[in-house]
């Protein structure tokens, strides 16, 4: 079977790593980290040959979508106060440069980007923590490592071109002659504890409350009926790779909801998805 074989909602918190935050922190988020660990046994019983990452944080780029062509990523979480938890991983440059051009063939607005070296086969690009963490468990420190393609979305396009570029993915992975699995790096409202970054915000609430529901009941599709403004009020981190997932899972796909929690000010949710005709949650 190639094409798309593995899909999964994961978060990119610091606490979904144990010892990665400190000991209060790291207790609190001991519901999300044996999830992860649960989406990693998963990950691994689906024997990916490449994993997609769909990230809000690293390049953005006014107007369009961005797919790294470097022949390399490499990061850590220094600035999370974790500089011991590193990772560099291979990327898959022929996949890449499939979904680059399956998006860009469905009319949205895409470029490749790289950083360093002037040759992108031997550039190392910067690897952003919401790569980082979900590669920890799936596919990062596997060996060899799995070869992985990251993807960020861009919030001044619709939400209808995100589900279109869902698709476009989909369809690059199963041209692809790959076992391609696809991660969506979310976490959600961050709007949790009044002395966050961000302060207090109940939508924070309604927003993850709203997800956690669609979630719940397997239907991916109703995220596009979001109100935009819901969305922003609740600083979400998770919409536009939510709608990504949900144009590349349309249909056929079975999802399992594993957990929410918000140890922090944000909101971090793990679940799984795996084709209908080969689901095998079974331990």
């Amino acid at each position: 079977m190639s094409g798309l074989v593995f899909a999964a909602i994961a978060p990119h918190g610091t606490s979904a790593i144990p010892g990665a935050t400190g000991p209060e922190e790291d207790a609190r988020g001991v519901t999300t980290q044996r999830s992860m660990a649960e989406l990693e046994r998963r990950f691994t019983a689906a024997s990916p040959e490449s994993v997609i990452v769909l990230t809000p944080h690293n390049v953005h780029v006014e107007g369009a979508m961005a797919v790294v062509m470097a022949g390399g990523l490499a990061g850590d979480l220094a600035q999370w106060d974790a500089p011991g938890i590193a990772l560099n991983a291979p990327v898959d440059r022929e996949l890449a440069d499939r979904v680059k051009a399956a998006i860009r063939a469905a009319g949205i607005p895409v470029v490749a980007i790289s950083f360093g070296g002037n040759n992108p086969h031997e550039a190392v690009h910067p690897m952003d923590w919401a790569v980082l963490i979900p590669l920890h468990y799936m596919g990062g420190r596997t060996d060899p490592q799995t070869p992985v393609v990251v993807v960020s979305p861009a919030r001044d396009l619709t939400p209808e071109a995100h589900v279109a570029a869902g698709k476009a993915i989909a369809e690059a992975a199963a041209a692809s002659g790959r076992r391609v699995a696809l991660v969506a790096s979310c976490d959600h409202g961050h709007g949790h504890l009044a002395d966050g970054p961000y302060g207090f915000r109940e939508e924070s609430k309604v927003f993850d409350d709203r997800v956690v529901e669609v979630l719940k009941a397997d239907r991916l599709e109703e995220l596009l009926r979001f109100d935009p403004e819901l969305v922003k009020a609740a600083a979400a981190d998770s919409w536009w790779q939510m709608l990504m997932l949900a144009g590349a899972l349309d249909g056929g796909w079975k999802g399992d909801f594993l957990s929410y929690e918000h140890p922090t000010y944000y909101g971090m949710i793990c679940a799984a998805y795996a084709p209908q005709s080969s689901t095998r949650w079974g331990g």
